[in-house]
């Protein structure tokens, strides 16, 4: 079975939610993991830090690599990296999770709060990837996954929070142009985007906290980011792949396991997918 035992995983927003589940599935097969976020500190409403998930990789069989990071940051992305490839022998992987939400109409955004989410989503991916990439070139099998949806041009999905749609929407161009941009140096680049609503801070703070449990686990995103990042790179790359369906193309047939309620029988479609 594929599996990424020694290999470098960096990934940013890794202190919970998808990110810190993507760590830990990293983790069960034995990869170093760089646990990349600002979250030092414990957050008065939020669980977890860079260190409880560092001691929930090492636990789980990984090498932890915990990081403060600002993606915002350019010098920070720049030394962060360079200490993950030094004490890790390389990068291998980079997972672009660290994401922004804000879901209002153009007339109720301002400004400050648009700077926020493109500096973060679209940005940030742009400084990560451009940063990772010359250590990428020199990885095994290496990947660049990226955490943003297909781009749907359905009214539906362009009326209601274009601007943060806009960062979103780029973050999925800039992996679908660093798939042909790097395609000559045999670094993958894909996007990833949950079918269904995933129970995290995102949903139970931004969003409506009753649709955690119309979710799924962030497991489910996990096992579909392992299943891609373990797929020979030269063979996959260029493609806005989607948790279910990735994984009902590999085989896999049962999902009630990744219910955030067994009893759920009404899943709550994602942004940007269509039923």
């Amino acid at each position: 079975m594929p599996t990424l035992s020694e290999k470098t995983v960096f990934i940013t927003g890794a202190s919970r939610g998808i990110g810190r589940a993507i760590a830990l599935r990293c983790a069960r097969d034995g990869a170093n993991v760089v646990i990349a976020a600002k979250s030092d500190q414990p957050h008065p409403k939020l669980p977890g830090t860079i260190h409880t998930v560092a001691d929930e990789v090492e636990a789980a069989g990984g090498k932890a690599f915990p990081i403060k990071l600002d993606v915002r940051d350019d010098e920070n992305v720049q030394a962060a990296m360079a200490h993950a490839a030094d004490a890790c022998g390389g990068i291998d992987i980079l997972v672009n999770n660290a994401s922004a939400i804000f879901l209002g109409p153009v007339q109720q955004t301002d400004m400050k709060r648009f700077d926020l989410i493109h500096s973060i989503n679209t940005r940030g991916t742009l400084l990560c990837s451009k940063t990772a990439a010359p250590y990428l070139k020199e990885g095994e099998n290496p990947h660049i996954l990226t955490l943003a949806p297909p781009i749907n041009l359905g009214q539906n999905w362009l009326g209601g929070y274009i601007p943060y749609t806009v960062t979103k929407y780029g973050m999925t161009l800039l992996a679908l142009g660093l798939a042909e941009e790097l395609r000559g140096d045999g670094i993958a680049s894909n996007t990833l985007w949950p079918k269904t609503t995933i129970a995290t801070a995102a949903i139970e703070f931004a969003l409506d906290k009753s649709l955690l449990a119309r979710s799924r686990t962030p497991a489910i995103m996990a096992d579909a980011a392992h299943a891609i990042l373990t797929t020979n790179s030269r063979e996959l790359s260029g493609e806005c792949l989607v948790d279910e369906p990735f994984l009902r193309d590999h085989g896999m047939t049962e999902f009630d396991h990744y219910k955030n309620d067994p009893a759920c029988k009404d899943l709550m479609i994602d942004l940007y997918i269509d039923t």
